[in-house]
């Protein structure tokens, strides 16, 4: 595969099994007990954000050679490649204080990046069972899991009309903030499903949710995946102005942005 031609079928049969593989790698190590060592910034990390990260690089490698990568866990060693107009986004453990509090809202993620854009992602969720993928930038996919091997038949999944109940927000369990809560005042709403990691794009893409403001800080390898699913379902992510949220920004690092289903905001 060369940087000019993109199959992206190939992809997604290829970085299945990649993304399995590292779920149960993950889960192997949550059933034990594990070391938590924390970085410079706070935030944790264990043997299985590594253990997960080697897997995807290995298979990345192998089938793209030619597109830089940039992970988390290398980044945080020192290890950020210059990139061009494509590149790589992975997140091996996104939600790492939920896996460490023995929760079950964390995510492997990994996404493509064209021209800013996020193109095609794999967001999966291995002690839930689920995994949503962006087969392409306009085809969302999701399947169940079985015993972390098997891969249940595909839904297609499309962002909802928002319902006559009302608008549904999802809002990060860690990281809630006064200006997300002004935010929601703001727009009326009263229902509001805290969950964890990328997962929150992928509720507003499976029609579960509709709106996920996010005025915190994040990392790109944190967002990709989830705005490549959210992307390919007919969400949308956007700055606040209502500019489109873009990729390849300073450092990696992420503004604040609004991810949206069909919300009038």
């Amino acid at each position: 595969m060369t940087d000019q031609t993109i199959d992206y079928p190939l992809l997604a049969g290829t970085l299945y099994e990649t993304t399995l593989e590292a779920g149960r790698k993950i889960m192997e190590i949550f059933a034990q007990d594990f070391e938590v060592i924390y970085k410079d910034d706070k935030s944790p990390v264990t043997e299985a954000d590594q253990a997960a990260e080697t897997i995807i690089l290995r298979d990345l490698a192998r089938i793209a050679p030619n597109i830089p990568i940039i992970a988390e866990e290398q980044a945080s060693a020192g290890n950020v490649p210059d990139v061009a107009d494509i590149f790589w986004l992975v997140d091996p453990l996104d939600g790492t204080k939920e896996f460490v509090r023995k929760g079950t809202d964390f995510t492997v993620n990994i996404a493509l990046i064209e021209n800013g854009q996020p193109t095609f992602g794999i967001v999966y969720a291995p002690a839930l069972g689920r995994m949503f993928v962006a087969k392409d930038p306009a085809t969302a996919v999701q399947m169940n899991i079985t015993n972390g091997r098997y891969i249940e038949a595909e839904e297609m999944m499309a962002v909802r009309n928002v319902p006559d109940t009302g608008i549904v927000a999802v809002a990060s369990k860690s990281h809630r903030d006064a200006q997300t809560n002004a935010f929601l005042e703001k727009l009326g709403i009263t229902h509001i499903v805290s969950t964890g990691s990328s997962l929150k794009f992928c509720l507003l893409a499976a029609g579960e949710a509709d709106i996920y403001p996010r005025f915190g800080p994040t990392m790109e390898w944190d967002t990709g995946a989830g705005h490549a699913v959210l992307k390919a379902a007919g969400g949308t992510v956007k700055n606040p102005d209502g500019t489109d949220f873009r990729y390849k920004k300073p450092g990696f690092r992420n503004g604040f942005f609004i991810a949206n289903g069909k919300v009038d905001y």
